[in-house]
């Protein structure tokens, strides 16, 4: 059961971070920063989960990584979607949308 449970938390956020890409290139704090704006303030992604997702997107070669500085004229490690990971996000996006329909219709079921 735990694994499952996982899954749909990777899956989940492996969303949201190519959704918050598709906007543009940026650096990690960038993509955690534009989730919680994104989400009203609810959607808070922690480092400690932020950075092996996107070490697992880009080796699944759905993002790409280059060395650039940041706003703050800090070297920073900047991401972006690759036309492989634009793929993925409407599968993903398809996916998500139908299990939030089912657990939608669960839910309301008396």
């Amino acid at each position: 059961m735990p694994k499952e449970k996982t899954d749909l938390l990777q899956g989940t956020l492996d969303l949201l971070i190519l959704k918050a890409l598709q906007l543009g290139p940026m650096h990690g704090f960038g993509v955690s920063v534009l989730i919680r704006q994104m989400s009203n303030e609810v959607l808070q992604v922690e480092q400690g989960s932020l950075y092996p997702a996107l070490y697992r997107l880009e080796e699944q070669g759905w993002i790409a990584s280059e060395w650039g500085i940041s706003d703050n004229n800090r070297k920073a490690k900047f991401y972006r979607l690759t036309p492989t990971g634009r793929k993925q996000l409407v599968e993903e996006r398809a996916t998500w949308e139908r299990l939030s329909t089912a657990i939608n219709l669960v839910l309301r079921t008396t």
